[in-house]
Order: C-alpha cells, then structure tokens, then sequence
C-alpha cells in the first residue's frame, strides 16, 4: 500500500520541496538588497567625515537613529539650509561612486 501522503492524484512522488511554498522570487529579493546595501557603505567612504555623519543621521544608517535636518542642525550648531547643502552634496559623491559600481 503507497503512503497518500508521498505522491499526488495522478500517482507522482511528492517531495518535502514541492510541498512547501516558493520563496526563491523573495530571497532573491533580499540577496539583491543586501548587496546593494554592503555597496553603499562602501560607497561611503568616499564622502568627507561631515558629510559621512550627517547622511548616517538623516537615513538612519549604521545604527544612528534617523533624524531631520533642523535636529542635525541643532547637533552641530549649523543651519538647517546648510545641512540641506551638506547633505546634497553628499548624495551627489554617493550616486556618482554607486554608478561605477
């Protein structure tokens, strides 16, 4: 007598891999993401110390709490429109390396 539970209607061996769902679509997803995350903290290193800290401040990277440019003003006792320069410039450097990639 063949187990029910190891092949389908038709008589066909069912495995433990056909029965659960199909992920591969999602952890390629994360794969992609993930390298495209390692990128950009490489690609941080091309920015100057300031520029390097207030990018980490204002997208919450490398476990500094995400914050808006008045407050990083407030933090470094510079303005809010200079953060703003700061920070375009910054963005600027990081899309140019990240296209080399």
């Amino acid at each position: 007598m063949q187990d029910s539970g190891s092949s389908d209607k038709e008589g066909n061996r069912v495995t433990l891999e056909d029965k659960l769902p199909d992920d591969s679509e999602g952890l390629a997803d994360v794969v992609a993401l993930k390298l495209q995350v390692g990128e950009l903290y490489e690609a941080l290193g091309v920015l100057e110390e300031r520029e390097r800290e207030i990018i980490k401040m204002r997208y919450g990277l490398v476990g500094v709490e995400e914050v808006t440019q008045r407050e990083i003003g407030q933090m470094l006792d510079i303005s809010r429109s200079y953060v703003s320069r700061i920070e375009k410039k910054a963005l600027e450097k990081l899309f140019k390396e990240l296209e080399r990639a």
